[in-house]
């Protein structure tokens, strides 16, 4: 049963295991991080809890039971009531609902215990799962964008009361 867990200091080793064995897969539908991200990510990853812990970023994992990392759904950029999501899940855990729960779930913690009111996202036009994701969780289209060079769509979530999305069945572990 995947845990969505606030983004730690203990949690580098399983994050950077989890970027280098999705890199090539990430890299087929997002820009690719490049190689510095990886040379310098225990510095990244202690810079990005500073930036955490000041409230200009949230970080979380989706996570088994064994502590292997399947996702990550990211707010980045917070400010004015507002942050932009990201979202990465694994290779291996594609396809099985987890994205759409994780982002539900990170959805309604950015109401309830981050205080804002919207959220952006963007993709790539070649992402179909991102797209869908992002429309199963009410995210609509706002814009266009470029994305690594790619063309892609700006989208927007307004968050004004998120108290029934907790209370759904997590379509992630079938339990409430």
């Amino acid at each position: 049963m995947p845990e969505l867990l606030r983004l730690h200091a203990d949690h580098a080793p399983a994050l950077l295991l989890f970027e280098q064995e999705n890199r090539t897969y990430f890299a087929r539908s997002i820009p690719d991080r490049g190689d510095d991200y990886f040379s310098h990510f225990d510095e990244r990853h202690e810079a990005l809890l500073a930036e955490q812990e000041a409230g200009l970023h949230h970080f979380h994992l989706l996570m088994d039971v064994s502590g292997v990392v399947l996702g990550r759904v990211n707010l980045v950029d917070v400010a004015d009531g507002s942050a932009e999501l990201g979202f990465r899940i694994a290779e291996s855990a594609a396809g099985r609902g987890l994205a759409t729960a994780a982002v539900r779930r990170v959805c309604a913690m950015a109401a309830k215990d981050y205080g804002l009111t919207s959220l952006r996202a963007a993709t790539t036009l070649d992402n179909t799962g991102s797209r869908t994701v992002l429309e199963r969780t009410g995210f609509v289209r706002v814009g266009t964008v470029e994305l690594g060079g790619r063309p892609g769509i700006r989208l927007l979530r307004t968050l004004d009361d998120e108290r029934n999305d907790t209370e759904r069945p997590s379509e992630a572990t079938g339990s409430p």
